[in-house]
């Protein structure tokens, strides 16, 4: 749901998990075959996680962050892995990047410039995400919701960037 004041979309997980339905129905629809999912870790797990097991691919994964500061509402330095985390040795082929969405575009943009100068044995990359914001000055490939007043992203599972071990412990006592 986005506020009138268009700053602010509060996402459910039932539209979260529809979205991503769709997104997996562009990236089908598109024809591209390819050969296994790069998800960036955090953001792009869940999205990468269901549309691997919707194309039946394997799911790599590259760590990312820029969000850290303040439950994960401030973009600070950029940090990417310098290694992927993949079942099958090393990341080759036709490659899915995914994302939960294209923001400022900084990171879409710094991964894919890191995967074709240091992995030569990708042989295409594609993009897809959840959301792109107008301020991103990266271009998916693969895009479902195009949001043209930039709002801040309420994700569903974003309750737990400030919560620790001992309140669930008093939410679950009885």
């Amino acid at each position: 749901m986005l506020t009138e004041d268009g700053k602010h979309l509060y996402v459910s997980y039932d539209e979260y998990h529809n979205l991503i339905e769709k997104l997996a129905i562009k990236v089908f629809q598109s024809g591209w075959d390819f050969d296994v999912i790069l998800c960036l870790a955090r953001g792009g797990m869940r999205p990468g996680d269901i549309l691997s097991r919707v194309f039946d691919k394997p799911l790599a994964i590259m760590s990312t962050s820029s969000y850290r500061a303040d439950a994960g509402t401030t973009q600070g330095n950029l940090d990417i892995a310098r290694f992927i985390t993949t079942p099958k040795g090393e990341i080759a082929g036709r490659v899915l990047l995914v994302d939960d969405l294209a923001d400022s575009g900084q990171t879409l943009k710094a991964v894919v410039h890191q995967l074709k100068h240091n992995y030569q044995p990708i042989t295409e990359l594609r993009s897809a995400v959840v959301w792109t914001k107008a301020l991103s000055t990266f271009e998916p490939d693969y895009s479902v919701e195009y949001l043209p007043t930039n709002p801040w992203i309420h994700q569903p599972f974003e309750s737990y960037d400030a919560m620790r071990p001992q309140q669930l412990i008093e939410k679950w006592s009885v």
